[in-house]
């Protein structure tokens, strides 16, 4: 990064400072917590000499303790694409306009975790229903370890809860799915042919201006191999749009990649695969009372609101602890 043309190739430049990051985020955490444990060490020796700092000791070995659980959280994170930056989309699927409506809100959430999180954003593709809601959206989430975190939120999300688009004020079930892909780079190993994409550009939808809507820069591609489709619309420039698409394309064959490789490890020790996209994974209960349970893990909240608006960091770390117990388990038995 102190050479002077490091900034001469914008991109490969933000992919370096996108590694440091990365890196900087696992040791940051582990300078700390061997600093506290050294500090710790300190006072209680001091303690024995002088009594009144007895009282600091049990309150300093609960922050050790708390970054020692959050340590050994992140050394979870240790599959081939749990650094990279993640390419999260959500499709409104049963339910009508309530499953519209219902996946805006899982966009709004997600959105919030990422805020919350220090994590930065950027919307690829939205399609709004003409009723309420969105039909589908994808957005980028970039910074340390975001795919890591995220991975384990792709497949169903069911919402039960009363109508508000039900003049009879009856009880609706809704269903969205939510699909995460790590971002890799145009180096990786991932290679897409030419011959095997097909291109189709439209015009684009929804924010962007009289220029967006007025030429057909917004770009679709269609992996004929395995049936992918991504389509991106972010940019003004069909050239942008038609880059970014490949980024997300590339994105979801590594992810099948990925699935891949679970499903191989899954065989070898008798183990049945993971769930995925299409499999319900988590239920939010609005009616007839407040709670969110996740079907894998058994994590539960009892505020609907505060999940919604972004707390998710249980499950997904109740997600990275459980996907390792069971391969943990069945390998010990293997």
């Amino acid at each position: 990064m102190a050479e002077p043309n490091f900034w001469n190739n914008p991109e490969k430049a933000q992919e370096t400072v996108g590694q440091l990051k990365a890196l900087k985020a696992v040791l940051r955490p582990l300078d700390e917590a061997v600093r506290a444990g050294g500090d710790l060490a300190t006072l209680v020796e001091m303690a024995e000499e002088d009594e009144s700092l007895a009282a600091e000791v049990p309150g300093e070995l609960d922050r050790l303790e708390t970054m020692l659980d959050e340590l050994e959280t992140a050394a979870l994170l240790d599959g081939p694409f749990d650094a990279n930056a993640a390419l999260l989309s959500i499709n409104a699927r049963d339910g009508g306009t309530d499953a519209n409506d219902w996946a805006e809100m899982l966009l709004r959430m997600y959105l919030n975790w990422a805020k919350d999180h220090e994590y930065e954003t950027a919307l690829l593709d939205r399609q709004d229903n003409p009723e309420a809601g969105i039909n589908s959206a994808v957005i980028a989430v970039r910074g340390p370890m975001a795919y890591g975190y995220l991975k384990g939120e792709s497949g169903m999300h069911r919402l039960i809860r009363i109508s508000p688009y039900n003049a009879e004020g009856k009880r609706q079930t809704s269903f969205a799915a939510v699909d995460v892909s790590p971002e890799v780079s145009d180096q990786s190993e991932i290679e897409i042919r030419d011959e095997d994409v097909e291109e189709q550009v439209f015009r684009a939808s929804g924010p962007g201006g009289q220029h967006v809507n007025k030429t057909s820069s917004a770009v679709r591609l269609i992996h004929t191999p395995t049936g992918i489709t991504v389509a991106c619309q972010s940019e003004r420039s069909q050239h942008k749009n038609r880059a970014m698409a490949l980024k997300m394309l590339r994105a979801r064959l590594a992810r099948v990649e990925e699935e891949k490789r679970e499903a191989e490890q899954a065989a070898k020790y008798n183990l049945k695969p993971k769930v995925g996209f299409g499999s319900q994974i988590r239920s939010y209960f609005l009616h007839p009372e407040q709670r969110v349970k996740d079907a894998r893990t058994g994590a539960s909240a009892t505020n609907f609101h505060d999940v919604l608006d972004g707390h998710i960091q249980q499950f997904l770390e109740a997600y990275l602890r459980w996907h390792k117990s069971e391969g943990r388990g069945t390998r010990n038995n293997g």
